[in-house]
Protein backbone atom coordinates (compact mmCIF):
# COMPACT_ATOMS: atom_id res chain seq x y z
CA UNK A 1 0.00 0.00 0.00
CA UNK A 2 1.21 3.64 -1.23
CA UNK A 3 2.88 5.72 1.89
CA UNK A 4 1.65 9.52 2.07
CA UNK A 5 3.13 12.05 3.51
CA UNK A 6 1.22 15.62 3.67
CA UNK A 7 2.43 18.74 4.66
CA UNK A 8 -0.20 21.42 5.19
CA UNK A 9 1.53 23.25 8.62
CA UNK A 10 -0.97 26.18 9.18
CA UNK A 11 -3.05 27.99 9.60
CA UNK A 12 -5.74 27.07 11.09
CA UNK A 13 -8.82 27.54 8.52
CA UNK A 14 -5.64 26.01 5.95
CA UNK A 15 -5.39 23.03 8.05
CA UNK A 16 -9.36 23.00 7.89
CA UNK A 17 -9.49 23.02 3.95
CA UNK A 18 -6.90 20.08 3.85
CA UNK A 19 -9.37 18.06 5.03
CA UNK A 20 -11.07 17.11 2.25
CA UNK A 21 -8.23 15.81 0.36
CA UNK A 22 -6.83 13.58 2.83
CA UNK A 23 -10.14 12.08 3.15
CA UNK A 24 -10.22 12.10 -0.91
CA UNK A 25 -6.68 10.19 -0.86
CA UNK A 26 -7.51 7.51 1.76
CA UNK A 27 -11.31 6.71 -0.39
CA UNK A 28 -9.33 6.23 -3.54
CA UNK A 29 -6.30 4.57 -2.68
CA UNK A 30 -7.59 1.79 0.45
CA UNK A 31 -5.09 0.98 2.74
CA UNK A 32 -2.97 3.68 2.22
CA UNK A 33 -0.81 5.03 5.35
CA UNK A 34 -1.32 8.57 5.67
CA UNK A 35 1.09 10.86 7.50
CA UNK A 36 0.41 14.18 8.42
CA UNK A 37 3.23 17.30 9.10
CA UNK A 38 1.20 20.04 10.79
CA UNK A 39 1.50 23.27 13.15
CA UNK A 40 1.61 22.34 16.80
CA UNK A 41 -1.07 24.45 17.68
CA UNK A 42 -3.14 23.13 14.88
CA UNK A 43 -2.27 18.97 15.63
CA UNK A 44 -5.41 18.20 16.99
CA UNK A 45 -7.14 18.96 13.40
CA UNK A 46 -5.03 15.87 12.16
CA UNK A 47 -5.11 13.77 14.90
CA UNK A 48 -9.20 13.97 14.52
CA UNK A 49 -9.20 12.84 10.79
CA UNK A 50 -10.16 9.46 10.60
CA UNK A 51 -7.87 8.80 7.42
CA UNK A 52 -4.39 9.84 9.75
CA UNK A 53 -2.31 6.82 10.53
CA UNK A 54 0.60 9.35 12.55
CA UNK A 55 0.82 13.43 12.92
CA UNK A 56 4.11 14.85 12.57
CA UNK A 57 3.43 18.28 14.78
CA UNK A 58 5.79 21.14 13.98
CA UNK A 59 6.38 24.08 15.76
CA UNK A 60 8.12 27.01 13.43
CA UNK A 61 6.01 29.80 14.98
CA UNK A 62 7.67 29.09 18.22
CA UNK A 63 10.98 27.79 16.75
CA UNK A 64 11.49 30.91 15.19
CA UNK A 65 11.22 33.08 18.16
CA UNK A 66 13.93 31.31 20.09
CA UNK A 67 16.06 30.23 17.15
CA UNK A 68 19.56 30.14 19.13
CA UNK A 69 18.10 27.57 21.66
CA UNK A 70 19.49 24.45 22.40
CA UNK A 71 16.13 23.08 23.34
CA UNK A 72 14.65 24.01 19.50
CA UNK A 73 17.75 22.18 17.70
CA UNK A 74 17.33 19.48 19.68
CA UNK A 75 13.49 19.69 18.62
CA UNK A 76 14.79 20.11 14.96
CA UNK A 77 16.84 17.17 14.86
CA UNK A 78 13.92 14.89 16.03
CA UNK A 79 11.79 16.26 13.42
CA UNK A 80 14.58 15.23 10.73
CA UNK A 81 14.84 11.47 12.50
CA UNK A 82 11.32 11.52 12.68
CA UNK A 83 10.55 12.45 8.96
CA UNK A 84 13.88 10.13 7.76
CA UNK A 85 12.51 6.93 9.52
CA UNK A 86 9.76 6.63 6.69
CA UNK A 87 10.38 6.30 3.33
CA UNK A 88 7.16 7.93 1.44
CA UNK A 89 5.48 6.77 -1.92
CA UNK A 90 4.45 10.64 -2.31
CA UNK A 91 5.44 13.82 0.08
CA UNK A 92 2.77 16.47 -1.17
CA UNK A 93 3.21 19.68 -0.02
CA UNK A 94 -0.35 21.75 0.06
CA UNK A 95 0.81 24.62 1.76
CA UNK A 96 2.91 26.49 -1.57
CA UNK A 97 5.24 28.10 0.87
CA UNK A 98 9.33 27.98 1.23
CA UNK A 99 8.81 26.98 5.10
CA UNK A 100 6.82 24.06 4.08
CA UNK A 101 8.91 22.73 0.80
CA UNK A 102 11.72 23.04 3.14
CA UNK A 103 10.25 20.76 5.62
CA UNK A 104 9.35 18.27 2.76
CA UNK A 105 12.37 18.47 1.59
CA UNK A 106 13.51 16.65 5.03
CA UNK A 107 11.41 13.95 4.13
CA UNK A 108 12.58 10.49 1.93
CA UNK A 109 9.93 10.12 -1.11
CA UNK A 110 9.21 11.76 -4.23
CA UNK A 111 8.24 15.23 -3.35
CA UNK A 112 4.98 16.93 -5.06
CA UNK A 113 3.49 20.13 -5.24
CA UNK A 114 2.55 23.43 -6.93
CA UNK A 115 4.14 24.97 -10.07
CA UNK A 116 5.51 28.47 -9.85
CA UNK A 117 2.24 30.07 -10.99
CA UNK A 118 -0.01 27.72 -8.57
CA UNK A 119 2.00 28.69 -5.28
CA UNK A 120 1.70 31.25 -3.19
CA UNK A 121 5.86 31.82 -3.16
CA UNK A 122 6.82 30.69 -6.67
CA UNK A 123 10.88 29.71 -5.04
CA UNK A 124 8.99 27.11 -3.19
CA UNK A 125 8.55 25.14 -6.45
CA UNK A 126 12.51 24.52 -6.63
CA UNK A 127 12.27 21.91 -4.30
CA UNK A 128 9.54 19.80 -5.45
CA UNK A 129 10.76 16.76 -7.61
CA UNK A 130 7.34 17.08 -9.47
CA UNK A 131 5.13 19.92 -10.06
CA UNK A 132 1.69 20.61 -10.58
CA UNK A 133 -0.84 23.37 -12.06
CA UNK A 134 -3.73 24.35 -9.89
CA UNK A 135 -5.81 27.42 -10.84
CA UNK A 136 -5.34 30.31 -8.35
CA UNK A 137 -9.05 31.36 -8.87
CA UNK A 138 -10.46 28.18 -7.00
CA UNK A 139 -11.54 27.26 -3.49
CA UNK A 140 -8.64 26.31 -1.14
CA UNK A 141 -11.03 23.31 -0.54
CA UNK A 142 -10.78 22.45 -3.98
CA UNK A 143 -7.29 23.70 -4.46
CA UNK A 144 -6.10 20.89 -2.02
CA UNK A 145 -8.11 18.63 -3.40
CA UNK A 146 -7.03 19.00 -7.38
CA UNK A 147 -2.91 18.74 -6.23
CA UNK A 148 -3.58 15.65 -3.99
CA UNK A 149 -5.70 13.89 -6.61
CA UNK A 150 -2.95 15.21 -9.69
CA UNK A 151 -0.31 13.92 -7.22
CA UNK A 152 -1.59 10.82 -5.92
CA UNK A 153 -2.86 9.81 -9.97
CA UNK A 154 -6.86 9.96 -8.60
CA UNK A 155 -9.72 12.16 -10.11
CA UNK A 156 -11.39 14.13 -7.19
CA UNK A 157 -15.64 12.87 -7.26
CA UNK A 158 -18.29 13.97 -5.20
CA UNK A 159 -18.68 16.69 -2.31
CA UNK A 160 -16.17 17.24 -0.18
CA UNK A 161 -15.60 14.95 2.89
CA UNK A 162 -13.89 16.51 5.97
CA UNK A 163 -13.32 13.31 7.54
CA UNK A 164 -13.15 14.47 11.19
CA UNK A 165 -14.52 12.18 14.07
CA UNK A 166 -15.33 13.56 17.21
CA UNK A 167 -14.92 11.36 20.73
CA UNK A 168 -16.08 12.04 23.99
CA UNK A 169 -18.82 14.57 25.43
CA UNK A 170 -18.34 18.52 25.65
CA UNK A 171 -17.15 19.52 28.93
CA UNK A 172 -18.90 22.80 29.00
CA UNK A 173 -22.02 22.34 26.87
CA UNK A 174 -25.19 24.02 28.27
CA UNK A 175 -28.40 21.93 29.15
CA UNK A 176 -30.63 22.88 26.58
CA UNK A 177 -30.36 23.97 22.88
CA UNK A 178 -27.26 26.46 21.99
CA UNK A 179 -25.19 28.13 19.44
CA UNK A 180 -21.68 28.92 19.19
CA UNK A 181 -20.39 32.09 18.29
CA UNK A 182 -17.00 32.61 16.96
CA UNK A 183 -16.16 36.83 17.69
CA UNK A 184 -12.31 36.62 17.19
CA UNK A 185 -10.68 37.21 14.05
CA UNK A 186 -6.65 37.82 13.15
CA UNK A 187 -7.56 41.31 11.87
CA UNK A 188 -9.45 44.43 13.22
CA UNK A 189 -10.85 45.03 10.08
CA UNK A 190 -12.70 41.87 9.96
CA UNK A 191 -14.15 42.23 13.28
CA UNK A 192 -17.97 42.56 13.40
CA UNK A 193 -19.42 45.15 15.67
CA UNK A 194 -19.62 44.18 19.09
CA UNK A 195 -23.79 45.58 19.32
CA UNK A 196 -24.17 43.42 16.55
CA UNK A 197 -22.71 40.66 18.03
CA UNK A 198 -24.93 41.74 20.69
CA UNK A 199 -28.16 41.86 19.01
CA UNK A 200 -27.46 38.60 17.26
CA UNK A 201 -27.28 37.07 20.29
CA UNK A 202 -30.83 38.52 21.49
CA UNK A 203 -32.14 37.07 18.84
CA UNK A 204 -31.14 33.38 19.10
CA UNK A 205 -32.05 33.76 22.90
CA UNK A 206 -36.03 34.90 21.77
CA UNK A 207 -35.70 31.59 19.60
CA UNK A 208 -34.72 29.70 22.26
CA UNK A 209 -30.96 29.22 22.34
CA UNK A 210 -28.61 30.30 24.63
CA UNK A 211 -25.49 31.82 22.78
CA UNK A 212 -21.56 30.21 23.60
CA UNK A 213 -18.56 32.78 23.06
CA UNK A 214 -15.46 30.79 23.30
CA UNK A 215 -12.05 32.97 23.48
CA UNK A 216 -8.87 32.13 22.67
CA UNK A 217 -6.30 35.42 24.41
CA UNK A 218 -7.43 38.01 27.00
CA UNK A 219 -8.97 40.52 24.57
CA UNK A 220 -11.08 37.79 22.77
CA UNK A 221 -12.02 36.82 26.33
CA UNK A 222 -13.20 40.34 27.19
CA UNK A 223 -14.87 41.31 24.06
CA UNK A 224 -16.78 37.59 24.44
CA UNK A 225 -17.73 38.89 28.39
CA UNK A 226 -18.97 42.47 26.84
CA UNK A 227 -20.90 40.75 24.71
CA UNK A 228 -22.29 37.94 26.80
CA UNK A 229 -23.63 40.42 29.40
CA UNK A 230 -26.24 42.21 27.56
CA UNK A 231 -27.50 38.62 26.27
CA UNK A 232 -30.05 36.60 28.62
CA UNK A 233 -28.23 33.09 29.09
CA UNK A 234 -25.40 33.85 27.18
CA UNK A 235 -22.16 31.75 28.37
CA UNK A 236 -18.27 32.23 28.34
CA UNK A 237 -16.90 29.29 28.45
CA UNK A 238 -13.28 28.66 29.78
CA UNK A 239 -10.58 28.40 27.69
CA UNK A 240 -10.70 25.01 25.79
CA UNK A 241 -8.16 23.12 23.29
CA UNK A 242 -9.12 22.11 19.92
CA UNK A 243 -10.03 18.80 21.03
CA UNK A 244 -12.16 20.26 23.75
CA UNK A 245 -13.66 22.41 21.58
CA UNK A 246 -15.13 20.00 18.64
CA UNK A 247 -17.20 17.94 20.93
CA UNK A 248 -18.81 21.56 21.85
CA UNK A 249 -19.18 21.95 18.62
CA UNK A 250 -20.81 19.16 16.97
CA UNK A 251 -23.66 19.19 19.79
CA UNK A 252 -24.37 22.80 18.77
CA UNK A 253 -27.83 23.59 16.62
CA UNK A 254 -25.95 26.38 14.73
CA UNK A 255 -22.96 28.19 14.79
CA UNK A 256 -21.90 32.15 13.15
CA UNK A 257 -18.37 33.45 13.51
CA UNK A 258 -16.19 35.96 11.61
CA UNK A 259 -13.64 35.25 9.58
CA UNK A 260 -11.89 32.18 11.57
CA UNK A 261 -10.63 29.15 11.37
CA UNK A 262 -12.97 27.81 14.13
CA UNK A 263 -15.95 29.03 11.94
CA UNK A 264 -14.29 26.25 9.64
CA UNK A 265 -13.92 23.60 11.94
CA UNK A 266 -17.95 24.25 12.77
CA UNK A 267 -18.55 23.38 8.87
CA UNK A 268 -16.35 20.67 9.13
CA UNK A 269 -17.96 19.02 12.02
CA UNK A 270 -21.05 19.04 10.42
CA UNK A 271 -22.90 22.13 12.31
CA UNK A 272 -24.86 24.80 10.07
CA UNK A 273 -22.84 27.25 10.07
CA UNK A 274 -22.44 31.16 9.31
CA UNK A 275 -19.80 32.95 8.53
CA UNK A 276 -19.91 36.43 8.86
CA UNK A 277 -17.03 38.84 6.26
CA UNK A 278 -16.17 42.54 7.18
CA UNK A 279 -12.78 43.00 5.83
CA UNK A 280 -11.77 39.72 3.34
CA UNK A 281 -13.75 38.38 0.62
CA UNK A 282 -15.16 34.65 1.31
CA UNK A 283 -14.92 33.42 -2.45
CA UNK A 284 -11.90 31.78 -2.28
CA UNK A 285 -11.67 31.01 1.27
CA UNK A 286 -14.99 31.33 2.76
CA UNK A 287 -16.71 28.34 4.28
CA UNK A 288 -16.99 25.80 2.21
CA UNK A 289 -19.96 23.01 2.73
CA UNK A 290 -23.28 21.52 2.17
CA UNK A 291 -24.46 23.56 5.51
CA UNK A 292 -22.72 26.66 5.45
CA UNK A 293 -23.14 29.86 4.00
CA UNK A 294 -20.87 33.19 4.03
CA UNK A 295 -22.68 36.71 4.14
CA UNK A 296 -20.83 40.44 3.70
CA UNK A 297 -17.55 41.63 1.91
CA UNK A 298 -14.76 44.23 2.44
CA UNK A 299 -16.84 47.48 3.91
CA UNK A 300 -20.13 45.86 3.87
CA UNK A 301 -21.01 43.96 6.74
CA UNK A 302 -23.97 41.88 7.15
CA UNK A 303 -26.18 42.79 9.80
CA UNK A 304 -27.59 40.47 12.52
CA UNK A 305 -31.30 39.50 11.33
CA UNK A 306 -29.44 38.95 7.63
CA UNK A 307 -27.38 36.19 9.66
CA UNK A 308 -30.29 34.84 11.82
CA UNK A 309 -32.38 34.48 8.17
CA UNK A 310 -29.28 32.65 7.34
CA UNK A 311 -29.01 30.02 9.90
CA UNK A 312 -32.41 29.44 10.37
CA UNK A 313 -32.80 28.47 6.38
CA UNK A 314 -29.65 26.08 7.22
CA UNK A 315 -30.78 24.60 9.93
Amino acid sequence: MPRILFVKTSSLGDVVHHCPAVSDAARSLPGADIDWVVEESFAGIATMHRAVRRVIPVALRRWRARLWSPAVWRELAALRRALAAERYDFVVDSQGLIKSAVISSLASGERHGLDRDSAREPLAARFYDRRHRVPRALHAVERNRRLAAAALGYATQGPCDYGLRVEGAAPQAPAGPYAVLFTMTSRADKLWAEERWRELGRLLAARGLQAVLPWGNDAERARCERIAGAVQGATVPKHMTLLELAPLLRGARCAAGADTGLSHLAVALGVPAVGIYCGSDPALTGLCGARARNLGAPGAPPAAAEVLAALEALC
